[in-house]
């Protein structure tokens, strides 16, 4: 297998798991992360600087390895941060930060990814979401917002470049054991309305990905997509009753499944 992968965020979690997983299986892997001199240097792959946030690091990691391989053949938009706090108290600088990773630095490897991809008439992108990004969650409201964000644009731009021989689609992970937590922004705890149930709700948030899935799950689901010669717009990929919160949302009355979100996070 000779296709050339390019994964953001491959120093840990999900993406350190799919950029193993693709390198045992003979895919050319580049990865990116911020600062990979902080990380043991892979034995397979590359695992090359960026800052999503910075268009001239994206052009640079972008002519590196076009240069070395000619073309990308997929691009694994995976680096992302999560953010909490009550939407009262979260700073609007917090806010424009998460947008700027989630979803701007996204579209930003898309656009200049996608030039090549309709030049060789063929390609794949895979942004990675959440299923948060479904639902507006109790103190994650950015967090659902950027990823929801994303999940709609992917829906967009899909249609623009099908013609071209480029495929786009969004896979939205539910709880998975990666460090997201410790990474995460926190809008400070403090005395007022929210401490004690925003309190409650970030050391459940904490505790669900602590306690959840092996992300090398999500790796082998990726795999399996790399080879659908036309896959769908959006997958899901978690536990049942995370996927079952989808179907729920489409089918109940907004008030009801309200009620069942507030009755969850005891608001």
């Amino acid at each position: 297998m000779d296709k050339v992968i390019l994964i953001t965020g491959a120093s840990s979690g999900i993406g350190k798991a799919t950029a193993d997983f693709l390198s045992d299986k003979g895919y050319i892997i580049y990865g990116t992360s911020r600062c990979p001199n902080k990380y043991q240097t892979p034995q397979k792959y590359s695992l090359l600087p960026l800052d999503i946030n910075d268009e001239k690091s994206i052009s640079n990691l972008i002519d590196i390895v076009l240069n070395k391989e000619k073309n990308i053949d997929v691009l694994i938009n995976n680096a992302g941060v999560g953010i909490t706090g009550p939407g009262e108290e979260t700073s609007i600088k917090a806010m424009r930060d998460n947008f700027e990773t989630n979803f701007f630095g996204p579209i930003k490897l898309m656009q200049q990814v996608l030039p090549s991809m309709r030049s060789n008439k063929k390609g794949l992108i895979i942004n990675i979401t959440s299923i948060a990004g479904y639902m507006g969650l109790p103190f994650r409201g950015c967090y659902s917002a950027s990823k929801g964000a994303l999940e709609i644009f992917s829906e967009s731009i899909r249609m623009e470049v099908k013609k071209y021989g480029v495929n786009i689609t969004t896979i939205a992970p539910g709880e998975f054991a990666t460090d997201i937590s410790r990474r995460r922004y926190h809008s400070p705890i403090k005395e007022g309305p929210y401490k004690k149930i925003y309190e409650e709700s970030l050391n459940k948030m904490n505790s669900h990905v602590a306690n959840g899935s092996n992300p090398n799950h999500i790796a082998r689901y990726i795999f399996k997509l790399i080879n659908i010669k036309s896959p769908n717009v959006h997958y899901t990929v978690g536990a049942w009753f995370q996927i079952f919160s989808i179907f729920l949302k489409n089918i109940l009355p907004d008030f009801l499944y309200e009620k069942l979100l507030m009755n969850y996070y005891k608001l």
